[in-house]
C-alpha cells in the first residue's frame, strides 16, 4: 500500500467517518468509562529515498562513506526502500515494506463538556504486524538489509468531539507512546562480522488522528480510526568488524564501521474498526 501524501488521505478518511455518525439515530451518551478493542492494518509510504548511513570513525555521526583500496564509494549501486538482503544486485527489485494487520485494546473516560462537546483520556496496548526495510548494496557485490517493526506500545492520548444531538460522535486525539521496535539484520556478505548495537531499547514517540463512533445500544459502540504514529529510532545499529575479510576489504580499511538506516524516525499509519463497551 503505497501513501504518497498521508494528509490527503487522511482528511478523504475522516470525511467518510463522519457520514455514518451523522447519520446515526441512536441517541447515545458519551460520557463515562469504556473499555475497547481494534483491529485493522498498519500502512508504510514507502519512501523512494530511504538510505544506510555509516559511522566509519564511530564517534556517532553517520556522515561518512565507506571506500574501497581505490579510493571509490564502496556502496556506489546505491539502495532501496524494501528487503532484498538475499540479493546482491541492486538492479533485482526489493520487496516492498510490509503493510499487516494490527490490534489494540484500550480504557477510556469521556465527559461531557456542555451542548455537543466531548472530551477524555484513554490508555492503549497495541501491536502491529507491520515491518519496514531498507538495503545497502556494495561492489563487493553484498546486499545489507535492515528491517523493524513495533513489537508492542503502550499509548496515551486525549480525544476531543462533537457529538451533534448525541447521535455519533466525530473527535481528534493525540498524545505519546512508548514502544519496544524489533529490529532484524540480514546481509550475503559472510566474510565481516556483524554484530547488532542497542537492538532491544524503549523509545518514544506520538500519535494523532482522527474518528468517529456511533452507539449501537446496550453500551456497545463501533467506529473507525485513522492515527498518524512516529517513532525516534536513532539508537540502533550494526558494528561492522574484521571477520575473516582480508585487509582491501572497505570495512577492514575503515578500521570498522557502524551502520543504521537514515530514517531515524519510524512512522507508519493506523486505520482501525473499533468495538467498544461503555459502562
Amino acid at each position: 500500500m503505497k501513501l504518497h501524501s498521508y494528509p490527503a488521505l487522511v482528511a478523504l478518511v475522516l470525511a467518510g467517518l463522519a457520514t455514518p455518525a451523522l447519520a446515526d439515530e441512536t441517541d447515545g451518551s458519551y460520557s463515562g468509562p469504556y473499555i475497547a478493542v481494534s483491529g485493522g492494518l498498519s500502512a508504510h509510504d514507502n519512501h523512494s529515498n530511504d538510505g544506510v548511513v555509516f559511522d566509519t570513525n564511530r564517534d556517532g555521526t553517520y556522515d561518512n562513506t565507506v571506500l574501497t583500496s581505490t579510493g571509490a564509494n564502496a556502496f556506489s549501486p546505491g539502495f532501496c526502500n524494501g528487503s532484498s538482503a538475499l540479493n546482491s544486485n541492486a538492479t533485482t527489485p526489493c520487496d516492498r515494506d510490509q503493510d499487516k494487520a494490527e490490534y489494540a485494546v484500550r480504557l477510556g473516560y469521556d465527559v461531557g463538556m456542555g451542548g455537543d462537546f466531548v472530551a477524555g483520556v484513554l490508555i492503549e496496548g497495541s501491536k502491529s504486524d507491520s515491518t519496514d526495510s531498507v538495503t545497502a548494496f556494495s561492489t563487493t557485490p553484498a546486499g545489507y538489509s535492515f528491517t523493524r517493526g513495533i513489537d508492542y506500545a503502550v499509548s496515551a492520548r486525549a480525544r476531543l468531539g462533537y457529538s451533534p444531538g448525541h447521535r455519533g460522535l466525530m473527535y481528534v486525539t493525540g498524545g505519546a507512546s512508548y514502544a519496544k521496535i524489533d529490529h532484524q539484520f540480514t546481509t550475503t556478505n559472510t566474510a565481516n562480522s556483524f554484530t547488532a548495537v542497542n537492538p532491544d531499547k524503549m523509545v518514544w514517540g506520538w500519535q494523532a488522528g482522527g474518528g468517529a463512533e456511533v452507539v449501537l445500544g446496550g453500551g456497545l459502540t463501533l467506529g473507525l480510526e485513522y492515527l498518524y504514529n512516529r517513532y525516534k529510532d536513532d539508537k540502533y545499529s550494526v558494528a561492522i568488524g574484521t571477520g575473516t575479510a582480508g585487509p582491501t576489504n572497505p570495512f577492514v580499511l575503515a578500521g570498522g564501521v557502524n551502520a543504521r538506516p537514515q530514517d531515524t524516525n519510524y512512522d507508519f499509519h493506523s486505520f482501525r474498526a473499533v468495538l467498544g463497551f461503555r459502562f
